[in-house]
Parts: C-alpha cells; sequence; structure tokens
C-alpha cells in the first residue's frame, strides 16, 4: 500500500495502461498494492501456484511466458527467501532483466529464517539460476538501497557480501545464521493482509 500512489503516478506520467501485477511472493514487511491497483486499473493479479490465494485472479508456475505487446516475461522459480518465490526474466536480444523480488538483492540475498526459507534453497537459487545468467544480466530487487534500484550479475558475483560466485555453502549458512536481524516490524500485519491480495 505504501507504494500505490507512488505506482499510479509513474503509470499516469508514462501514459501506461497496466494490465497485470505479477506478485514474487507474500511480502512479510510491507502491505502489496495490488488489490488497489486492480480496483482502479481493473488489472489482473497473479502470484506462485504454491500460495494458492483466492483473491488472485490467475496462477503462475515455473516457465510460464506472458506476453505484453513485444515484451515477453518468463516466470523462474526462485524458492529460499520463501518456499513459493518467484522471479520474473525480460529477454531482449541484447540482454536479460530479472525483476528478482527478495532473492538475489543488492550487495546481498533475501533472508531466510520465517515464511518456510531456506538456506540451501537460497543458496542454489542463486549459484544455479543467476550466476548462470550472463554477467551483463540486470537485477531488479524488490527492495532498493540509497536510491540504487538495479545491480547485474557481474557485480554480485564479486561484491555480494553474503554469496559471491566462489562462496561455499558452508560460508552462506554461517553468514545467513549469523545475520542477527530483528523480526519485520509489520510482519503480523502484512503477512494476513498479503493472502487477502492487501484487501482489509
Amino acid at each position: 500500500m505504501e507504494t500505490f500512489e507512488r505506482d499510479l503516478k509513474v503509470l499516469h506520467q508514462l501514459k501506461l495502461n497496466l494490465t497485470h501485477v505479477l506478485e514474487t511472493h507474500i511480502h512479510a514487511d510491507h502491505i502489496t498494492s495490488a488489490s488497489k491497483l486492480r480496483e482502479f486499473t481493473n488489472c489482473k493479479i497473479g502470484g506462485p501456484k504454491e500460495d494458492n490465494l483466492n483473491c488472485r485472479d490467475f496462477h503462475i508456475s515455473h516457465d510460464d511466458l506472458f506476453e505484453v505487446g513485444k515484451i515477453k516475461i518468463r516466470s523462474i522459480f526462485t524458492p529460499g527467501h520463501t518456499d513459493a518465490h518467484y522471479s520474473y526474466m525480460l529477454q531482449s536480444d541484447n540482454n536479460n532483466f530479472v525483476f528478482s523480488g527478495d532473492s538475489l538483492m543488492i550487495g546481498s540475498c533475501g533472508r531466510t529464517d520465517f515464511q518456510s526459507g531456506s538456506n540451501d534453497k537460497m543458496f542454489n537459487t542463486i549459484k544455479i539460476f543467476f550466476y548462470k545468467l550472463d554477467d551483463h544480466s540486470v537485477i531488479f530487487p524488490a527492495h532498493d538501497y540509497n536510491n540504487v534500484n538495479r545491480t547485474t550479475i557481474h557485480y554480485s558475483k564479486n561484491n555480494n557480501h553474503i554469496i559471491k560466485e566462489n562462496t561455499s555453502l558452508k560460508d552462506f549458512k554461517d553468514s545467513m545464521n549469523n545475520l542477527g536481524l530483528d523480526e519485520p516490524k509489520k510482519m503480523h500485519i502484512a503477512i494476513p493482509l498479503n493472502m487477502k491480495c492487501g484487501k482489509d
């Protein structure tokens, strides 16, 4: 909900017609604007089939293909942060652009200590999917840092402080198990609301 006004403003500024909202997972740290966007734009809401949420218009499986004009978007199952996490990849002739949700982030990765998260699955997601992409692939995570909203696979392989290209599973688990993070402040409000697509 926190970004609804911003998102609507961007749509108006760019004169875009929103047709779909693709959720990466059920967020624990903020409330989705999906239902409100649907109310204002008549868009359809989609998300991981594993969540099985009745509020969504359709469910997404691994390797589904969405076409919006000339743009092709492919869904990729990327578990780890949650057990039902997806990323969305736009492929062009020149590059890949991946909306990674809370899996691979800028200099880090999503936490795995709640919502059926898994260090092993996160490690495999990053090593087997993300780090096999072309080095120039651009990653757009769900969170930005100091107004930086993207990174590249090359940068992450060499500078990610949790999981570089040569990080072992043991070292990754040690890092993840020693993050010492507090529980998200809105978790007990956000998860139930997000299971209703943000509708109160």
